[in-house]
């Protein structure tokens, strides 16, 4: 299928689309209403909530695609509007589109995932640093969680899910270099653990974890495929910043990459130490610098089944980065 015909297919999809999200939604009957997932419970005290904010309840039979929008040059491009865009949702046209919003300030459920590994000893204090002032510029609305995860032969949680900064902060001191490298390992359990079922069937939020390693695996009992698969069944976006100071390229290197694209995300390689904390830095701007658009897809089966997206902007200037897809829940 060539991208000249994709495109053309897809602008008919979502101008098929924005029109169905124009007309009145029907009230579905009781008996056929969509069940309403339960998601795991965030360690937290309900002190901490914002009282008043705004709740929106995602069916299981809705997916919420967030995405970023940028230039040639890397510019955010806020101001563009629905049918801006086209979408597929498993080869077919969304039966409804329920909501779209530009530059969102949906709470943020951000893993931290530090590799700990020994072959990062030199440079690990400077990572950590790093780590924590993104933290301390990223964790800014009280309904924003994170979680710090060390890992090296086997995944470490030095902090669980809290929006409490020093909690975060002695989380991520706490981390010390190990052995041997177990990657795969560490973000599946992640996903698994800590990610999967959040905000479907509840109010949205924008899942994201910022993987800091070299790529390298040498003790995983999954996968790469199997920890992608994890990821995008738990709907989470990797940020994957490069620990590689070497001129060449290598293995790791393209697992950093496959991880980013294949979750709708961006890899990063810095040229230093030095410049970890501005790929961070980066990371912020674009997690605050994104869309959202809920729809409920055509012919939606509560099969587990991965249903490919394609999402593209009318105007060829932007490109549009999002997750390739999503597992549709069990019933």
């Amino acid at each position: 299928m060539t991208r000249e015909f994709i495109g053309l297919l897809l602008a008919t999809a979502l101008g098929t689309a924005v029109l169905t999200a124009q007309q009145p939604a029907a009230q579905p009957a009781p008996a056929t209403q969509a069940p309403v997932a339960q998601a795991p419970a965030e360690s937290d005290d309900a002190s901490t909530m914002d009282i008043g904010a705004p709740t929106i309840k995602i069916g299981v039979n809705e997916v919420n695609l967030i995405f970023t929008v940028t230039d040639r040059h890397g510019r955010y491009n806020p101001n563009l509007k629905q049918s801006d865009f086209a979408l597929l949702d498993d080869q077919k046209a969304p039966a409804h589109v329920t909501s779209f919003h530009q530059q969102i300030n949906l709470p943020l459920r951000v893993g931290l995932l530090i590799d700990a590994s020994s072959s990062i000893h030199s440079r690990f204090q400077f990572e950590q640093q790093s780590a924590t002032e993104f933290l301390l510029q990223t964790m800014k609305s009280r309904n924003d969680r994170a979680f710090v995860m060390g890992f090296d032969v086997v995944p470490n949680i030095t902090a669980d899910w809290s929006n409490n900064l020093d909690a975060l902060q002695t989380g991520v001191n706490r981390l010390k270099p190990g052995g041997g490298t177990a990657l795969y390992d560490a973000l599946y359990t992640a996903c698994h653990d800590k990610l999967l079922g959040i905000g479907r069937g509840q109010e949205p939020v924008r899942k994201a974890i910022i993987l800091l390693s070299d790529g390298s695996d040498n003790q995983s009992h999954v996968y790469l495929n199997e920890a992608v698969k994890e990821c995008q069944r738990s709907e989470t976006i990797i940020y994957a910043i490069s620990t590689n100071w070497t001129p060449s390229r290598g293995e790791g290197d393209k697992v950093m990459q496959q991880l980013a694209t294949d979750t709708g995300g961006q890899s990063f390689f810095p040229p230093s130490v030095e410049d970890i904390s501005k790929s961070f830095t980066d990371i912020q701007e674009e997690l605050r610098s994104q869309y959202a658009l809920t729809y409920t897809p055509a012919d939606f089966k509560m099969d587990g089944a991965f249903r490919p997206i394609y999402l593209f902007c009318n105007d060829r200037r932007y490109q549009v980065r999002a997750r390739k897809g999503y597992f549709a829940p069990r019933q």
